[in-house]
This record gives C-alpha cells, structure tokens and sequence, in this order.
C-alpha cells in the first residue's frame, strides 16, 4: 500500500466518527487509530496516546476561560471519582443474556477486572471490565443502546 493512500485513509478517518480502522492488502496490515478524547487514555495501551489526548481538552479550556479558577480541569485531576468510557463503538448490554441479572447496579462494589457491561461490536461481545476498586455511583447509558467511542458509561467512585 502505497504513502498517498495511507494520507487518504487518515484524512477520512479525521472528518468521520470511525475511531479505528484495519486493513490488509496482501501481507501488509494497516492500522489507523484516533487520539482518544480526555479521560480515556488511561485505558489505552500506547504510551504516546496520553500527550496527544491531554492536549486535546478544548471543551474544558473553554469553560475554563470563562471561569477563572478553572475548575473544570481541576475536576479531572482528583481521583474523587473515575469515569468509565467506551473503548469502541457499539451496542451497551448491562447483563450477559435478556434474562439475566445486570453485571453491576447503582451503589454497587466493584473490583479491579470485574465486568461491568458487555459492549456489541461486529457481533463480537466485549466484556468492560473495572480498572478501579470502587462503588458504581451512576450507570450513564441505558440498556441496548448505541454507544460511541469514547463515550462515558460509568461513574465510579474510589474506595
């Protein structure tokens, strides 16, 4: 695959909502990722992920332009609570199967790996696990709905 169509796909993937794409032409495999928004680079496994997305907070930045203690960024700094976003785009399940139990409610304990929602992606079921010991203060997406890369699904706050 030639560099002006690796430009071409870089550029596409800018000015669409895709956050990843693969392909494979022959034995060569491109992959092209998307910076992951603010608060989601703790999940990402490239250690040159975090500079780009912390540079990337303009929404906070222009809040806090118009506050001048700047709390906002303040906010994100604590760890009084943990936000759990979607690593992909897809379908949010709450339990394993539409008669089971949820994997986790409102006020509930977790623990580091335990799973808290399945996301549906490509017919793929991908089990959200918790990075954090804590309480799931508030589950932020209902269940069967589309999500976004990105996206916030849980508050969780530490222990």
């Amino acid at each position: 695959m030639d560099i002006a169509k690796i430009r071409k796909l870089i550029r596409l993937i800018e000015r669409s909502d895709v956050a990843e794409i693969e392909i494979t032409e022959g034995d060569t495999t491109i992959r092209i990722t998307r910076t992951p928004p603010a608060g989601h680079a703790a999940q990402t496994p490239a250690s040159a992920a975090p500079a780009p997305s912390a540079a990337s907070v303009p929404p906070p930045a222009s809040e806090a332009a118009s506050e001048p203690h700047a709390p906002a960024q303040e906010e994100t700094e604590t760890p009084e609570e943990y936000i759990v976003r979607a690593p992909m785009v897809g379908t949010f399940y709450r339990a394993p199967s539409p008669d089971a139990e949820p994997f986790v409610k409102e006020g509930q304990r977790v623990k580091k790996g335990d799973v808290l929602c399945i996301i549906e992606a490509m017919k793929l079921m991908n089990e959200i696990e918790a990075e954090y010991d804590g309480v799931v203060e508030k589950i932020l997406v209902e269940n069967a709905q589309p999500v976004e890369y990105g996206q916030p699904l849980f508050v969780i706050r530490p222990l």
